[in-house]
This record gives C-alpha cells, structure tokens and sequence, in this order.
C-alpha cells in the first residue's frame, strides 16, 4: 500500500480484515495525507494542515465504517462570502438573494427574479462562465463566482466546464447549513488520530519516510497505489496541471469571525477563503484563536498537488495515463491522486471499501485485482469550484 491517507487506509484495514498481510509505506512521518490535523503547539486548536475538512455522507455504510475508528461529533458547517465589501450567507439562498437586491422576496418571487435576470444564450451553456450567467444572472455570477474562480482556478472561466457551475446550488430557503446530508461530523480527535486507527491492526505495517518506489512493487503479491497517477509512471509523457495551496497562519486571541469558514470573492483580494479552526470543535473551549489565509497558484514539482485542473489539455494527457494504469498488472490505481479526480472524503472511502473487497475476492480467487480505476476513456473527474 502505498500512502497512508484516508482511501489507502481504508483499504489496508478491509484487506487486513480479510486475511492479508499488509505493508503501508508514506513519504511522510505521519499518517493521514491531505486529511492530515495538528494540534498547534501554541493555541492547543487543532488544525487541517491541508485545509478545512467536513465530514459530510448520505452513505451508511461509509459513516458505520468510520465510526469504527473515530468519535464522530456533529457539526453544522456555515460558510460566508465577502464580495463589494459585504458580507452574505453562502451558498446563494433565500437570505442571500434578499440581501444581495435589497428586497423581502417570498421564495417564489425570488425563483422568478432569477429567472428573469438569468442570461439567454441561443445554444446550451457551453463552459462556467456561460452556465453561471445563465443559472443567475450576470450580477450574481460576477459578484459571487467570477473573481473567485479566476482566483482559485488561475485561468479563464470560460475555460472551466459548464458542468461544475451546474453542480452549485441556489436554494430558496433560509437554512444556513452548508452540507444537506444526513451525516455531518468532524472526528473528535482529528483526522490523523482516526486513520492511526485503521491502520492500528495486526496485519499492518507502516513504514513512514519511505518513498514509492515501483521497482519494490515486485517484492509483493499486488501493490495499491494512491499517489499522483503521472509520477508513478516517472512523468514520461508530461505533467497533469494541479493547483497547489499556500495557508498564512495568523494566532490572535478572542474570535476573529463568526464561521468557519469565509469566502472572498473578490479578484482584488489575493485569498480565496479565511478558515477559523476553533469553530471545527464547538465541544472544546479555547480563548486563543488561529485562522489561515488560504491562496491557491499553479502546483510546481516539488509543490503539493491538491486540486486537479482538468482543462483540455489535461484530459488528453490523463487519458493516456489512466490508459497505462489500465493495462498495468499487479497494480491497482485508488483515491484522488491516483485516479485524478477531486473527491469528497465519503466518495473516497466508499470508492476505496469497494476496491478493496474487489482486490481481496481477485486474489482469492486467483485471478488479477481490477485496476481499480474508471474506464480510461470517461472523463469523470470534477473540478470544483465550491470545494469540500
């Protein structure tokens, strides 16, 4: 197993449970991958290292698999944008709308406002811009869309796909939860607490500071990889475009906003969100504060890949990786990375439980575990604008 993040995880402990022996090497000296969470030494608030993670699933089977692991504490997610020197609710709702035009609207007149102000194109949205001007308007998608994702994405809107704008929602009520799931929770004790405790079995071994190598992959019967699909085949055909993050870690005392989690929409403004992580544990009592910047810029080498940009050049070059994954033998590609898609966490979990189950029956069976990736010519991975 190769990564120690919550999907290799995952899959290490049903393989364990199944009877395999299992040897988990991570680069890092510490498990969790971009779920990894601190304690800072000087606030004692507990930090996502990577950024803001939510727990959020309509899947039983995912949170009864998790709560094995971890105390799982509801948690109800709110989120602001800052856009024009204002501040509203997000996602765009009933409160939103009201605020935003300065008028008491009953949700049907608020569905009828948006109608009328949405943009008539004489063919089907074509990419994000169009499909937000489209769905609100031009003066909601620019306040609220436009500049952030210019921010975020570093390119054009018009160059992101129709289909993520259509994945946002507007909703015509006053509920302020960000999530609409019947599971919410963040894990009492952090993420990297949780996924020790996967990986706590007897059948597993970690080896921290260990790099993929694929020349050790020999020395197994199969190998699970989840890191980025282009460097375990040594980058031969290029690079897939990621964006990488930047978080400025500012301490403070008191409370320095009243969410989790602020938005700023505006292109003038060099961060794309501010995370307060002292709202992440309402259950615990603290009077220090640490809140981060968050930036996002092109992924160089030696950079974190965190989002996958999946313009058309990158689908092209994907496809000829997930191709190579696909005729690969005594491998299978599993998580985010490794399949370069952006997946929520309960998405990574149940793709991974399902690997792993697929990879165990394989391998009793005698025949060879599936690659454990989606059909190499679907181009199925998301850009998100929203995120997590």
């Amino acid at each position: 197993m190769i990564g120690a993040g919550l999907s290799g995880a995952t899959a290490a402990r049903v393989l364990a449970e199944r009877g395999f022996a299992i040897t988990v090497t991570e680069r890092e000296s510490h498990p969790g991958g971009h779920c990894h969470s601190y304690r800072d030494a000087e606030t004692g608030i507990m930090v996502h290292a990577h950024g803001p993670h939510i727990l959020h699933s309509d899947s039983s089977e995912v949170w009864a698999f998790l709560q094995r692991f971890a105390q799982l504490r509801p948690y109800r997610h709110t989120v602001r944008a800052v856009t024009g020197g204002r501040t509203y609710p997000l996602p765009i709702m009933l409160a939103t709308l009201r605020q935003f035009f300065g008028r008491d609207f009953t949700p049907d007149e608020a569905q009828a406002h948006l109608a009328a102000m949405a943009r008539q194109y004489p063919r089907p949205p074509a990419n994000f811009e169009e499909q937000g001007r489209a769905l609100l308007g031009d003066a909601l998608y620019e306040g609220f869309f436009d500049g952030y994702t210019r921010k975020q994405w570093g390119v054009e809107p018009c160059l992101l796909p129709a289909s993520t704008m259509r994945r946002i929602p507007v909703r015509f009520s006053d509920d302020l939860s960000y999530y609409h799931h019947s599971n919410v929770a963040i894990p009492e004790q952090g993420y990297t607490a949780m996924i020790a405790t996967m990986l706590d079995h007897p059948a597993i071994s970690v080896r921290y500071g260990a790099m993929a190598e694929p020349a050790l992959a020999a020395a197994f019967r199969h190998t699970i990889y989840t890191g980025p699909i282009d460097a375990w085949f040594g980058h031969r055909w290029g690079r897939l475009s990621y964006r990488t993050l930047d978080f400025e870690v500012l301490r403070g005392t008191g409370t320095f906003q009243d969410v989790a989690q602020v938005n700023y929409c505006d292109l003038s403004v060099p961060w794309t969100r501010i995370t307060e992580y002292k709202h992440f544990t309402p259950w615990e009592r603290q009077d220090a504060t640490l809140y981060v910047r968050e930036t996002s810029r092109a992924c160089g080498a030696a950079d974190i890949p965190y989002y996958p940009l999946r313009l058309a050049v990158d689908d092209s070059l994907a496809h000829r990786y997930l191709a190579a994954a696909h005729a690969s033998s005594g491998i299978s590609f599993v998580g985010r990375l490794a399949t370069y898609r952006y997946l929520d966490m309960d998405v990574a979990v149940a793709e991974a439980l399902m690997a792993a189950r697929g990879i165990a029956e394989a391998l009793n069976g005698g025949a060879a575990p599936p690659a454990s990736i989606d059909d190499p010519g679907a181009t199925s991975a998301k850009v998100q604008s929203g995120r997590r």
